[in-house]
């Protein structure tokens, strides 16, 4: 059973801007019922070129409803421009969250809003391209995809990759492949990443809270937590357990297994990890 939301749960019960648009500016259409997943968008543009009225119809889980419903509110009043810039994890955080195993449904709704805008903008069928080469051939997913889940999501195993895209969930003979992509775009990401002790405290702060927002807050806010980032002195970082993590008596292992564990894993291995009290 997966573990939803809140959100989540609200936007797959009461599905917002659900049916299709009349005379629409721009349609999109991604997925297939053979693969368990289709979404097809609509949307009409206002006199001054920005989304006036978009709508979803899809066949898929709560994940993929919701996603589609979160993604058209995400979207109404904005340019198109804007409208691209949003991504797969914006619709999730969006959200609150997703189960990883459904992150696949909010690249499907990211996908259909860009065949919508491609649509729109050159007058061919506003599907899904397939641009360079197809690694996953079962679910017809290419390299450039892989290369941008990754990037976008900071992805690091086949299984993550497969969740985000269904790529090598099938018959699995891509799963080398998607591998060697993992391991080309981690070095070059990796390769530009500065020494979390080089780098000046509004930069340590400002990457300190991205990483506990998107790998930490919502693993804690689930159980009725919180955290609070208090300061940081070269490679300790202070904070502090808010809700019901605050006085719970297994507190010193989340410090431990969760907050410094994924700081480690996502910025430093040098990151030390301790109550903010303790600096007093």
């Amino acid at each position: 059973m997966w573990e939803y939301s809140e959100k989540v749960l609200d936007h797959f019960r009461n599905p917002r801007n659900v049916g299709v648009v009349e005379n629409p500016d721009g349609v999109g259409e991604v997925g297939s019922l053979a693969c368990g997943d289709a979404m097809r968008l609509t949307f009409k543009l206002d006199e001054n070129g920005r989304i006036a009225d978009i709508k979803f119809q899809t066949f898929g889980c709560a994940s993929a409803i919701a996603s589609a419903s979160a993604l058209t509110e995400m979207v109404k009043g904005k340019t198109l421009e804007e409208a691209e810039k949003i991504t797969n994890k914006d619709i999730a955080d969006y959200l609150g969250g997703l189960p990883e195993q459904k992150m696949h449904c909010s690249v499907m709704g990211r996908e259909a809003l860009e065949a919508a805008i491609r649509n729109y903008r050159t007058g061919k069928k506003g599907t899904k391209t397939l641009e360079g080469r197809v690694v996953c051939k079962c679910f017809g997913v290419t390299e450039s995809e892989i290369e941008r889940v990754i990037r976008e999501n900071d992805l690091r195993t086949v299984e993550q990759v497969t969740n985000y895209t269904k790529a090598g969930g099938a018959c699995g003979k891509c799963k080398g492949d998607i591998q060697l992509i993992i391991d080309r775009v981690r070095k070059d990401i990796d390769s530009f990443k500065p020494s979390f002790a080089k780098m000046t405290t509004v930069e340590k702060i400002k990457l300190l809270e991205e990483t506990i927002n998107r790998e930490i807050r919502p693993l804690l806010q689930k159980d009725g937590g919180d955290i609070e980032l208090i300061d940081v002195h070269e490679n300790t970082v202070y904070v502090a357990l808010r809700g019901m993590c605050a006085n719970c008596q297994v507190a010193p292992f989340t410090m431990k297994d969760v907050v410094e564990a994924r700081l480690r894993e996502f910025i430093s291995p040098e990151i030390v990890v301790q109550m903010a009290e303790s600096r007093k």
